[in-house]
């Protein structure tokens, strides 16, 4: 007989936090309606301003099956938080997954944009992706690389071992779920293997609350920036030459008025 869940939580806590918080934000998408367009990541967002969904697209999910297969797989990889001895432990839990979020969510816009530029596939210029999958193959892969005898338990009956998972899963979702984001999983996967292997390390404390603080400023201002929530108490000042043209809000903060100060051999179109 296994342990009681609240013993288990006990000894997840980051990962029970993190399920809690995803949780919380599928009821609250289903309760206010909210579509993955409007909290997705896209190439065409991202170019107009809305890096906020970098974030967003991570922690939201749709459907109530998508929510319990990336769950119930972050669950089973929770055992991460007591392998301090690996190197891992809660603390490396939560610096690394905030760098899976991150680096993982570049890195697709990076392959849509190669894919958009050199092959001229507009597909991916309009495609969404939204879901926690990323950082579970990230982590997925961090295991099978740190722990390669561990087992992934998918829904209390599925077994995988783990120094397959990563890429069994890959394929596996690509099959049973047309939909799912290829590339969005591949990049968790290169990104997990890069912290595996050392090549993105060095994570303490401080440069976790450091990297936190800027994704926060970043996230605000570029919600400000795109107009999908108007903050009316900041306000962004020009430190510009007034020599020089100058750009204000005026109104909700979403209208904009220019004006032009003629300059001696300059002409602005």
């Amino acid at each position: 007989m296994g342990k009681p869940l609240f013993y288990e939580i006990l000894e997840k806590p980051a990962t029970s936090c993190i399920i809690g918080i995803c949780s919380g934000i599928w009821f609250y998408i289903q309760k206010k309606n909210i579509g993955y367009q409007h909290v997705g990541l896209s190439y065409e967002a991202a170019i107009e301003g809305h890096h906020w969904r970098v974030i967003t697209s991570a922690f939201s999910h749709i459907s109530v099956l998508h929510l319990v297969f990336n769950m119930s797989a972050l669950w089973s990889l929770g055992v991460i938080e007591q392998l301090d001895h690996l190197g891992l432990g809660v603390a490396n839990y939560l610096h690394y997954t905030l760098v899976l979020v991150v680096v993982s969510g570049l890195l697709v816009l990076g392959m849509y944009h190669f894919l958009i530029q050199r092959f001229k596939i507009e597909y991916f210029r309009r495609v969404t992706a939204v879901g926690y999958s990323c950082v579970v193959f990230g982590w997925m892969t961090i295991l099978s690389v740190k722990q390669p005898s561990s087992k992934l338990d998918l829904f209390g009956f599925l077994s995988l071992p783990i120094s397959f998972a990563p890429f069994e899963s890959l394929i596996f979702t690509s099959i049973i779920v047309p939909q799912a984001s290829f590339l969005g999983h591949l990049s968790g996967i290169i990104v997990g293997y890069a912290i595996a292997w050392g090549l993105i390390h060095g994570m303490t404390n401080y440069w976790a609350v450091s990297m936190l603080g800027w994704i926060a400023v970043v996230f605000i201002f570029s919600l400000k920036h795109s107009g999908a929530y108007d903050f009316s108490f900041l306000e962004i000042e020009s430190v510009t030459d007034p020599s020089l043209p100058s750009v204000r809000f005026i109104g909700n903060g979403r209208t904009l008025q220019m004006n032009t100060v003629p300059v001696e051999g300059i002409q602005i179109v």
